[in-house]
């Protein structure tokens, strides 16, 4: 008999980005953290900063869902695992409920997942609930459970959204319009939870104000079934791989993590930031990060450098993702046009622009097989070498990264999401 869990489980969406999902979906983790309740938290789409706060909220990781990018079969496993020992699953969708290919909603519809949106209250009244209404009927067989409200002004403000629900939709809670609750931005997006040391205060804050409008009902259960997964091949044991982690590199998916030690790897981390020599191993994995931000302190470890290229002149694996990317060019400007030395195991160079340079799902063929993965900077490069491949867009979008390979180095702006396809994934860390 096939294996079926029960769990409570909310899909966390909005009429668009910028309504305060992140805000919300963290209030509710941590209020029922608070309360006593196991919660498991997700991500819709690729992503780094949102699941990190997130995580924190609720005491746990945060993993990526995505139809394409991770596979439905991943992606079931992983809500399948969370319905184990959780009492509620909350999963953060992406842009605006019907954006994108594939969507939030798709991700709903096709899981079965419950649908609360986030709506953006501070300038209307009873059209709160035509919005609302709205989305739920926008498309048949999404199953629309409520809504909350964000930047609300005032208890009777709240009420009065309250109140142009239909009672086919629960309302769920509120948030007030306060700067203090805000978290903080940069120009890829939420800085980092790891940055703020404040970030469990904020937390907390935003916990509080939720429990003023709560609602204190659970969801309905939700079914999840066991699908059939193939096991990791043990392709790297007694591998070690060395991988760079810190503020500059910080961009690293758990489930690329646990695909490694999955493996039979031994994981080593080292903070290039902070001075760390290159570890004894076989590997190297430069994830991406803020780079730009760190230029003083990476132009300084020219150790570093030197250990790198001997590491890539003997033939070892090195993968390097964005922000390992620019790390490995010959040296990289921020936007102030401040440039420094970097690695140099590329030659070439980057800067930071002004505008969004590329956004959107990749997947690239190898020689080691199909990867997926995404593409999100605002940096441009320019590499003095012929890519080994282009990356594509599978929604025909311009962003179509291309990938450099010098002996067993693989670099370029995609960042991989390694369950995509683990034996490829493992090859690229194998000479």
């Amino acid at each position: 008999m096939t294996d079926v869990r029960h769990c409570s489980a909310l899909l966390v969406s909005a009429p668009a980005s910028g309504q305060g999902k992140t805000s919300v979906t963290a209030a509710l983790a941590r209020w029922h953290v608070r309360q006593g309740r196991r919660v498991r938290v997700f991500k819709t789409g690729p992503d780094f900063l949102d699941p990190m706060v997130l995580a924190r909220a609720a005491h746990t990781r945060a993993y990526q869902l995505d139809l394409w990018m991770c596979g439905e079969i991943d992606v079931r496993k992983r809500l399948f695992d969370a319905a184990g020992d959780a009492d509620l699953i909350l999963v953060e969708g992406v842009m605006g409920l019907f954006d994108g290919a594939p969507s939030s909603a798709d991700l709903a519809q096709t899981l079965g997942l419950p649908v609360m949106a986030v709506i953006d209250g501070s300038a209307m009244a009873q059209t709160f609930g035509a919005l609302a209404c709205g989305l739920a009927a926008y498309r048949d067989g999404l199953s629309m459970y409520g809504t909350a409200a964000n930047r609300v002004g005032s208890a009777y403000h709240a009420q009065l959204l309250k109140e142009s629900l239909p009672c086919s939709l629960h309302w769920l809670g509120a948030l007030p319009r306060d700067e203090k609750l805000a978290l903080p931005e940069r120009h890829l997006g939420l800085k980092s939870a790891n940055e703020l040391p404040d970030i469990d205060a904020r937390l907390d804050a935003l916990a509080d104000a939720w429990a003023e409008h709560a609602s204190t009902a659970l969801p309905p259960p939700v079914k999840f079934d066991a699908p059939s997964v193939d096991a990791v091949p043990p392709l790297l044991k007694g591998k070690r791989i060395a991988v760079a982690r810190d503020d500059a590199f910080c961009f690293i998916y758990p489930a690329n993590l646990e695909v490694l030690r999955e493996a039979g790897a031994e994981l080593c981390f080292f903070s290039p930031v902070a001075g760390d020599g290159l570890p004894a191993c076989d590997a190297v994995w430069l994830p991406g990060g803020y780079p730009e931000l760190h230029l003083d302190a990476l132009s300084q470890r020219q150790d570093l450098h030197a250990a790198l290229c001997a590491h890539r002149d003997a033939g070892k694996p090195i993968l390097a993702e964005c922000g390992g990317l620019l790390f490995a060019l010959q040296s990289l400007a921020d936007r102030d046009g401040h440039e420094a030395r970097m690695a140099g195991l590329l030659r070439g160079r980057a800067a930071l622009q002004p505008r969004l340079a590329a956004l959107g799902l990749q997947g690239v063929d190898l020689p080691e097989g199909e990867m997926r993965g995404h593409t999100f900077h605002y940096a441009q490069a320019w590499v003095d070498a012929l890519p080994l491949a282009h990356a594509f867009n599978p929604n025909r979008g311009p962003s179509q990264e291309a990938v450099y390979r010098d002996r067993r180095l693989t670099a370029s702006f995609v960042h991989f999401y390694f369950p995509s396809n683990p034996l490829a994934a493992l090859r690229l860390f194998l000479p």
